[in-house]
Order: C-alpha cells, then structure tokens, then sequence
C-alpha cells in the first residue's frame, strides 16, 4: 500500500460556499495526544457527498501526522473515488455479506480481525451511526475520538470512545459540508489550511473515460455539459418538462450537447427524458464505475444536477457546477 506526502490543496473548485469555522471543545479526553503515532483509521459511512466532503479532513490529519499511514474505512463500492489520493495508505469497504446468519457472522469477524491486525493508534469516527462507533471500539485503538451527541444516539454510543469533541449550539452552526468532520479534529491541534474537497483521477480512469466518449461519439462535440436529473429521494427531482426546456435551449442557442450520468437503475429513466428532447442528448448512466463518474464529470464543461453525489463529485474533480 502507499504511503504518501500531503496532498497540495491549492486548486481552487467553483461553487463551493464559504466556510464559517467553528468554535467546538473537548469533553471527554484530552487534547494533546501522543506525538508518536504511527497508524490512524478515519471512518466515514456516509454517503458519497459525505466521502467527498471529508477529504479535507483526511488531509488535515496527514498534515499533522506526516510520518503515520493514515487509512479510511467507507461503505462497499466508495474507495473507487479516493484510490489515487496521495494522502492515504489503504482504504477499507464496509461490506455486505451473502449466506447464512452464520456465514455472515464469520466474515464480520474476519473482517474485525483484519482491522485489529493493522493496529491503530488513533482511530476518528466522523459520522453518528452505531456500525462506525462499534468498529471504532472493536479496532482496539487506544485513542478513538468523535463528536459527542447528547440524544438521538444510544446511550452506550459515546462510552466507546476516549475522547469526544463537543458541537456547537444549534444557533451557532453555520458551516460548510467540510466542517462536519473538521470540527471533530480541529480541537486535537490539527489547524486545516483548506476546506474545499478535491479527488484525484488516474491515468487509467482517464483512458478509459475516452474511450467510452469515443464510442458513445460524444468526443464529436466540442462542447458538452453532464447532467444529474434523478435522486434516490423523489421530492430533489425536477420535473422532466423543465429538463428539457433547458436542454433544448443549450443546444438551440450554444450548440452544447448533453450527457446524462447515473446509475443503472436510472438508465431507462434518462431515454424517458432524452425522448423528449429535440436537442442532442447522450445517456451514460449505468455505464461508468463510480470512479468512472467522477472521470466523466472531469471532461464536462459544466455540471448540471440536483442534490446527489454526482454534484459533490463535480466540484471536486474541478467542474463548474449548478
């Protein structure tokens, strides 16, 4: 696995929202820790968004422990996004297990094993859930640190960490998706110089991105925009009609072509809508990876879309979005 120097994070990313920072506290620990730390574990199990907006935080604890290997554990199919970056030596999946009750039991373990046999010394829970609070107990790190939660959460939730870092009061929180997990690790001395995500694409996503434009004939155009019209959650859609207003006005007026992202189970969804349009439209939802997607949204000239992780990925990769 690699281990790598800080990341530069000087690029700068269109339509980010300035960040407000904030002002948390330690209540359980202390907040100086061992200077001698060799491995550190981030967890975070959110969505995509959530694993796009906590690369700054990965970041900021790699500035401040330079010489450890710092690692993050994610859901199944996420690590795609964060394989080239340089800041992180491995990248766990959370996965979810076939078979039996007792099959599923055992690849848990080994699972739990396998963590524990990497032997963190510093483990940063960035989410609420129970899984990530357990999994940071069962690692047997002997500092594990999360935001502390004083309801919405079991009571023997913050009782499996050593240290735990107060929020704010809800008057007080103005912030961006970066300072969520910020504020867990700022008040341990780590001082960010940057919030604004940034994910990195190889070379070989790159190639293999041509060569699904190639065929798709989209390399055709010398302008084309991406577009994210659906979402898990229905009430963030748009109706079909206004999509293609828009898209038959960017190709009536600038000649700009169209490329719908998503997932597979979108797929017939997005020839719905490019039926509709007079404009020229192309579908490659279900075509890419997640990696993939975020090499697609790389090439795009802009990026339009509702609240879903193809946004998150956009700004992150460079792309102007709306």
């Amino acid at each position: 696995m690699r281990v790598c120097d800080t990341p530069s994070t000087g690029r700068d990313v269109v339509g980010v929202a300035q960040v407000t920072l904030l002002q948390t506290m330690i209540i359980k620990g202390g907040s100086e820790i061992n200077s001698n730390v060799r491995n550190i574990l981030l967890i975070q199990l959110g969505d995509i968004g959530d694993v796009v907006w906590a690369t700054p935080t990965f970041w900021a604890v790699k500035e401040l422990y330079p010489n450890a290997n710092v690692s993050v554990l994610l859901r199944e199919g996420f690590g795609a996004l964060l394989e080239e970056d340089p800041s992180l030596h491995k990248i766990f999946e959370v996965r979810s297990y076939k078979g039996s009750l007792f099959n599923k039991a055992i690849e848990q373990i080994r699972f739990i094993r396998g963590l524990r046999r990497e032997r963190f010394d510093l483990v940063f829970d960035l989410r609420a859930g129970d899984r990530g609070a357990i999994t940071a107990w069962l690692t047997g790190a002997p500092v594990r640190v999360a935001i502390f939660y004083d309801r919405g959460v079991p009571f023997w939730r913050n009782r499996l960490f050593t240290h735990l870092v107060a929020s704010p009061a809800a008057a007080k929180r103005v912030f961006g998706a970066a300072e969520q997990s910020l504020c867990i690790v700022r008040e341990l001395g780590i001082d960010p110089k940057n919030g604004i995500p940034k994910l990195w694409i190889s070379k070989d996503v790159k190639k293999r991105i041509r060569e699904i434009l190639d065929t798709e004939k989209i390399t055709g155009f010398p302008r084309w925009i991406t577009l994210n019209p659906f979402s898990r959650w229905e009430y963030k859609e748009w109706g079909y009609d206004k999509w293609v207003q828009i898209l038959n006005w960017l190709w009536d007026e600038y000649g700009v072509a169209t490329v719908i992202v998503g997932s597979g189970n979108e797929r017939e969804r997005a020839f719905e809508l490019i039926n509709k349009c007079q404009g020229q439209v192309f579908n490659l939802a279900g075509r890419t990876t997640l990696g993939e997607l975020a090499g697609v949204l790389g090439f795009s000239h802009l990026h339009i879309g509702v609240d879903s992780a193809a946004p998150h990925i956009a700004a992150a990769v460079g792309t102007p979005t709306i």
